[in-house]
Formats: structure tokens, C-alpha cells, sequence
């Protein structure tokens, strides 16, 4: 079944490109004003797009993975990175803003129920949105699972993929004193927030650097380098919420809370190779969860960009459309 996403580009998967219909910036409290658009059917099958990171942002790109005639498709960035205000700021920023902020978008839009997309980090914020609004979550559509879990966050900044790949790695940790180097993310946390931007820049630009490096399998230990405001609120927001191990109260909380959402049906697109958020994390969350369908991609890793990833996430969004009676849309 991969052998075919082989021989295409992402690009081939998609929906022609498309542009909003519906674009603003919206007042949240606390500060903070996010960007919010809309494309396709005003009046179609409304669906929510949880980027990754934290600190991603949303693209153009992120909107072709649906029929535009026949979804309403939400787009936004979360606080403090792409076209949200303030740029880079973690000051009331925290897991349960994101939540709180994505519920303000649906009652803003007049939607009841929608269907939840996310990757990565979207993917954790996506299950927590859900099984804190269980019943505005029509269907989950997560890809790259990430359970914010301090064994997940030892792999990736603990030495573990580090193994795999000990180039990247070292260049990594090389920025760091060696004495620091037992806790990399309270490290570069501490350089991260200096007082002096350039400091923050170079530890930034390092941090995406290394997460880039091991998302895709085509460019594996390659990864591009990060333009400086985009890897400055990446990397700040991304150490922001790892140090406070996303404001869940306890390790494990989402796959505890899996009762919540055992109505709530959805689809785990997984890379078999996901060097960042490995297999086992998307295996854990389908066993608690009986509506949950995981689709193992054999030959992929863990970029949205990876020809098997996308190819499974379109299907499984005409998959979707097909039930959407069923949903109760």
C-alpha cells in the first residue's frame, strides 16, 4: 500500500490550493489577539485545524486536506506564534487558554459540533480539547500522536533518538555546558528567555534545527534551517509548555481520561519510523480507545509533508464525509 505514496510528493494528495473566505483577528483575553480563517463551504462539514508545536502555525497547505465543497474548514494560529499577538509571548499562554480559545472560535462561528484535526502537538491538544468538550467533538482526526508524557519528552530531549541520530545530537547538546546537559530543556529554557534576543535566537534556531532534522524520513538529519522569528516563538512556546509538562496534573492524564471520549470515533495516523513522536504513544491511546482506528504508514516518519502521512489523512477525510450522516451532521 506505501509503495505507491513512494513514488509521489505530498503535493500530489492534496486539494488544489485555495483561498479564505473569511479572515480576522480575534480578541481573547488575557492580551492576546489570534488569527482565525475560513475556507471552502460556508455550509459545509465544519472542521477544526489544531497546528502543531506548540508554536507551529498554520499554513495554506494545511487547508488542501479537505474537500473545499464540502467542508467548512477552521484554520487558526494558537497564541503567540504565526499571525497571533503577541509574537513569541508565553504570558497566559498554557494548555487550557489553547482550549478555552478554541471554544470561543466555535461559539464565535455559531458551530455546535465539528469535526477535530491535529497533528504533533495538535494531536495532544486535540484529544484534551475533547475529552474536555466531549460532546462539541464530532470526530478526531490525529496524526503524529503525542501524549505530552515525560517518557515521550526523555526520548526526544533525554539522548534517545539522540541514538539514531548522534550527529545531530551532538550539535544539539554542543551548545550546552556539559553540566547542563542532564536536563536539555531547563537549559536551553534558561537561553531561550535571556535578556538579550540574540542569545535567543541562536538557542532557538538550534532547538527547531534538531526537531527538524528527524520529521521526515526523505530528509532525514537534514532539516531545514528555521527563519529567526519563526524558531524565537517555535522553540519559546515549545520549552514553555514541555517545562510544565503541558499543565496536565498528572503524567499520563489523557490516556486516563480516555472514558471521556469512548462515544467520540476517530482515526490515528501513525509513521511507523516517527523519530519524534514514536509508535508507541498512538498504540497506548487506540488500545483505550474502542472507536479509535489506528493507521500504521510503514514507510514514514512524522512530518504532515510525508507522502504516506498525507495520502492516509485524505482518505481518511473522504472517509469522514461519507458518515457525516452518521456523526448526527
Amino acid at each position: 500500500m506505501d509503495r505507491l505514496a513512494d513514488h509521489k510528493s505530498a503535493q500530489d494528495f492534496l486539494y488544489p490550493p485555495l483561498a479564505p473566505f473569511d479572515q480576522r483577528m480575534m480578541e481573547v483575553g488575557d492580551g492576546h489577539t489570534i488569527y482565525v480563517e475560513q475556507c471552502g463551504n460556508p455550509e459545509g462539514l465544519p472542521v477544526v485545524v489544531l497546528h502543531g508545536g506548540p508554536g507551529g502555525g498554520c499554513s495554506p497547505a494545511m487547508r488542501r486536506f479537505f474537500d473545499p465543497k464540502e467542508y467548512r474548514i477552521v484554520l487558526f494560529d494558537q497564541r503567540g506564534c504565526g499571525r497571533s499577538r503577541p509574537h513569541a509571548s508565553v504570558e497566559a499562554n498554557t494548555t487550557w487558554h489553547l482550549v478555552a480559545d478554541i471554544e470561543r472560535i466555535r461559539t464565535t462561528l455559531g458551530i455546535d459540533r465539528w469535526v477535530v484535526f491535529g497533528g504533533s502537538w495538535g494531536a495532544t491538544l486535540a484529544l484534551i480539547y475533547a475529552q474536555t468538550h466531549p460532546d462539541r467533538a464530532a470526530y478526531l482526526i490525529l496524526r503524529g500522536v503525542f501524549l505530552m508524557t515525560r517518557a515521550e519528552l526523555d526520548w526526544f530531549y533525554g539522548g534517545g533518538a539522540g541514538r539514531f541520530f548522534p550527529e545531530q545530537w551532538r550539535r544539539f547538546v554542543g551548545l550546552l555546558p556539559e553540566n547542563e546537559r542532564d536536563d536539555v530543556i531547563e537549559a536551553f529554557g534558561r537561553r531561550l528567555f535571556d535578556s538579550e534576543r540574540a542569545v535567543q535566537v541562536r538557542f532557538a534556531r538550534a532547538w527547531a534545527a534538531w526537531e527538524n532534522a528527524l520529521a521526515s524520513m526523505a530528509h532525514s538529519g537534514h532539516g531545514s534551517e528555521s527563519p529567526p522569528d519563526y524558531a524565537r516563538a517555535f522553540a519559546r512556546l515549545e520549552n514553555h509548555y514541555f517545562r510544565h509538562l503541558g499543565w496536565l496534573e498528572r503524567d499520563g492524564r489523557i490516556l486516563d481520561d480516555m472514558p471521556r471520549i469512548s462515544h467520540i470515533p476517530g482515526t490515528v495516523v501513525q509513521g511507523r519510523y516517527d523519530m519524534i513522536c514514536p509508535p508507541a504513544a498512538a498504540y497506548r491511546l487506540t488500545e483505550r480507545w474502542a472507536q479509535g482506528d489506528l493507521r500504521m504508514v510503514s514507510m514514514a516518519g512524522h512530518a504532515l509533508t510525508e507522502p504516506g502521512i498525507t495520502r492516509e489523512l485524505m482518505r481518511t477525510t473522504g472517509d469522514v464525509l461519507r458518515s457525516a450522516g452518521r456523526l448526527g451532521f
